[in-house]
C-alpha cells in the first residue's frame, strides 16, 4: 500500500477543464434543455434544412423555429447560409452532433428501460 492519498480518476488523455470551459459547456447544456431546440438540433444532425422544413418536421410554428434558430446561431451552435431566398441551417461542428446523439441515446435507455452501457 502506498502512503500517497488517492485522488479521483483523471483521464490522462484530456486536460482538466478550466472554469471558462465549464461555463461554456454549461451554456450549451442550457440551450439543449429546451425540447424544441433539442429536436431542431437532432433534425440538423441529419443534414441541412431551412426554417419551413424544420417547422414541418418538428411540429413547431415557423416563428418559434426562427427564434430558436436565432438563439442557437448567436451561441455559435448552428450556422446559416443563403440559398436564393431561403436560409439554410446546419450544425456548426461534429461535437454538437455527438452530444445531441448521446443525450438522446441516454434518454432512450431511461424511457425504454433498456440496460445502460458500461
Amino acid at each position: 500500500m502506498s502512503d500517497q492519498p488517492t485522488s479521483p480518476t483523471v483521464h490522462r488523455h484530456r486536460p482538466v477543464p478550466d472554469r471558462e470551459q465549464l461555463d461554456a459547456a454549461s451554456r450549451v447544456f442550457g440551450l439543449l434543455a429546451d425540447s424544441t431546440r433539442l429536436h431542431l438540433l437532432w433534425l440538423l444532425s441529419e443534414g441541412e434544412a431551412d426554417v419551413s422544413h424544420l417547422a414541418a418536421a418538428s411540429g413547431a410554428a415557423q416563428p418559434a423555429v426562427s427564434q430558436h434558430l436565432a438563439k442557437l446561431r448567436l451561441a455559435s451552435l448552428v450556422q446559416s447560409r443563403r440559398e436564393g431566398r431561403r436560409v439554410v441551417y446546419s450544425l456548426r461542428d461534429g461535437h454538437l452532433r455527438n452530444l445531441v446523439t448521446e443525450a438522446l441515446s441516454h434518454a432512450e435507455h431511461k424511457v425504454t428501460g433498456d440496460p445502460w452501457h458500461a
